[in-house]
């Protein structure tokens, strides 16, 4: 387990109570429970600030899941093919993924606490432009700049949540990402109740979110710039680790663990992108009625996330990893072949149990690579994000040449690469 102490905290906490909850520095890392009780005052503001920095997540990924909620609006508007709205999915994800591990290996060593308000800025542009796109570069070019906006929020909302977890690292991991995937869940739900019925251009009242994020994420960065000046500079530097492993291990323990993140984010991908489509085509379900049904898969998305951080850091992040990627594939295999009400179950079991393993995944590795919080995050937020695009894209292509029921018999068996979690090395002790 990695452990974060600063020393000499508490000479700075008098001095930091004038400032607004956010804006405290009062985060006391350290895993000692005599130093989590002697501290309620440290804890509340621990709270706060990850419960802040949950919901700017939670703003962040309901703007960017509109962008697929909307897909069967796009594709009648502009006439697109399965491969054209892949493209879009594409443009978004590696956009994200190409700039996230650089924003997080640069802002590792070049702490900058007002990026996410940056970044949640592009975010907010790109939305306006999406709501009056009237061409398909236009759409294109939207997508990437709410990619851009991803690449700077995550590695340093990550960051974040890491500074207030009071060495719960998977707990606060999974609170940030539930918010996200929260988010996630809900743009499809808004855009059945808001956009479908209104068109295009109503996509421009979700700015207002965007805009309230950035005045959260405000708010943030100061109390993170505070907290480093209040730790002078600690929180930057390389932290203890149990691990005692040869450099070769460790990579190919990173490799295995963004080889798993393939397998999530490829199937991901085929339930975000074209579970609507999936349904309407095999149930002649209405627009709304798969949305909603994709609304509750994401939902337990949201669950499975937050199940995973808090079960594995209690009985280890390795049997967390194994048994989410490997545990689905009963599931997945099951899923081509059900009918609309087993369909309906599968997809929240599938959605649980597989989104419980990637807040181990994202500690598990900052375990194995003390020090590099952001590029850590960088590499495995851009690898996720670069993977679900790759998905869209060729798995849109593949629904071209064949049918969207084609899509989901070959996504079924990816799960089956969890396997691989057996060669991981087990780097941290379950909390008891």
């Amino acid at each position: 387990m990695i452990t974060t102490n600063f020393s000499d905290y508490a000479n700075h906490i008098n001095a930091s109570m004038t400032a607004t909850d956010l804006m405290k520095p009062t985060i006391n890392t350290t895993t000692t429970a005599a130093a989590t009780a002697s501290s309620p005052i440290v804890q509340q503001t621990a709270g706060r600030v990850l419960g802040a920095i949950s919901f700017s997540h939670f703003l962040n990924d309901m703007i960017q899941s509109l962008i697929l909620a909307i897909y069967p609006l796009l594709k009648n508007s502009f006439q697109l093919s399965f491969a054209q709205i892949g493209l879009i999915t594409l443009t978004y994800q590696v956009t994200a993924s190409i700039l996230q591990p650089l924003v997080g290996l640069y802002t590792d060593k070049h702490p900058k606490p007002y990026s996410l308000a940056l970044g949640m800025s592009f975010t907010m542009i790109g939305l306006l432009t999406l709501s009056m796109a009237s061409s398909y570069g236009i759409v294109l070019f939207a997508a990437a700049l709410v990619g851009t906006g991803s690449s700077i929020f995550h590695p340093e909302s990550s960051r974040v949540a890491r500074m207030a977890s009071g060495g719960r690292h998977g707990f606060a991991q999974s609170v940030f990402q539930v918010g996200g995937n929260a988010g996630s869940a809900m743009g499809p739900l808004l855009a059945a109740l808001i956009i479908i019925p209104n068109g295009q251009s109503s996509i421009a009242w979700f700015s207002l979110a965007a805009l309230l994020a950035i005045v959260v994420l405000w708010n943030i960065g100061t109390w993170t710039k505070q907290f480093r000046l209040a730790n002078q500079g600690k929180f930057t530097k390389k932290t203890l680790s149990n691990v005692n492993l040869p450099q070769k291990k460790i990579i190919i323990s990173i490799g295995i663990l963004l080889t798993l993140v393939f397998s999530k984010y490829f199937y991901m991908a085929s339930i975000s992108s074209y579970f609507t489509f999936y349904l309407i085509h095999k149930f002649q379900l209405t627009v709304q009625s798969a949305q909603i049904h994709l609304f509750i898969f994401l939902f337990s998305v949201a669950v499975g996330t937050l199940l995973g951080g808090v079960i594995g850091d209690r009985v280890g992040r390795k049997k967390v990893i194994w048994i989410s990627i490997l545990g689905v594939a009963p599931f997945t295999l099951a899923l081509p072949y059900a009918d609309l009400f087993w369909t309906s179950i599968l997809t929240v079991i599938i959605g649980v149990v597989l989104a419980s393993a990637f807040s181990a995944i994202i500690v598990f590795a900052q375990e194995l690579v003390p020090g590099k919080v952001g590029a850590i995050a960088g590499l495995f937020f851009g690898f996720a994000f670069g993977m679900g695009g790759i998905g869209a894209a060729s798995l849109g292509k593949l629904a071209d040449i064949t049918d969207i029921n084609f899509v989901y018999h070959v996504c079924s068996f990816l799960p089956l690469i969890g396997l691989l979690a057996a060669f991981l090395p087990d780097v941290s002790s379950p909390q008891k």
